[in-house]
């Protein structure tokens, strides 16, 4: 292949035989490209462009689809949050109600027990104060009884027993 413009020893120079050159060569196959390529590219290349097109829109429909999920997945972090809230809200009033319930019960049971405790005390007493009216009364009947025969003659004792049986017949 030689080339259009050629160095030679002699100097420079321009070849000017088309068959040699390959100009017509060159010029048929720049013309086939100019014709043919840009079809055959540009069909490849709108072909491309399609894709890619029809890529970026799957792309804004899947970016779409996560910005509705996560607003959605938000709202629903939202609900839970408030829920959570009122369920901790909830449990510290019924804490608070269980604790109060209970102090009640204690105080209630301290006074149930101590009215008890007060109960048995007056029983107590009352039984040790009629044990003890009922010793004195024993006592005071025996010192009567071993007194009286040495303070009363015989008339006084008829008398004695006489208004007790009058006594005794009046009830």
């Amino acid at each position: 292949m030689t080339f259009l413009v050629t160095f030679a020893t002699e100097g420079f120079g321009l070849n000017l035989d088309l068959f040699e050159t390959n100009v017509l060569n060159l010029a048929v196959v720049i013309f086939g490209l100019y014709k043919f390529l840009p079809s055959f590219l540009g069909g490849m290349l709108e072909r491309r462009r399609a894709s890619i097109l029809v890529d970026l829109k799957d792309a804004e429909d899947r970016l779409d689809q996560a910005t509705k999920s996560l607003a959605h997945a938000k709202n629903e972090l939202a609900a839970a949050e408030q829920k959570a809230a009122k369920i901790r809200t909830d449990c510290k009033a019924r804490a608070e109600a269980i604790r109060l319930d209970s102090e009640k019960r204690t105080v209630e049971e301290m006074a149930r027990i101590k009215q008890g405790a007060a109960s048995d005390l007056n029983a107590e007493a009352s039984r040790v104060s009629t044990q003890l009216r009922q010793e004195a009364a024993r006592l005071a009947i025996e010192k009567a009884l071993t007194s009286l025969p040495k303070r009363l003659d015989e008339k006084s004792q008829a008398n004695f027993l006489t208004q007790s049986i009058e006594n005794m017949e009046k009830t």
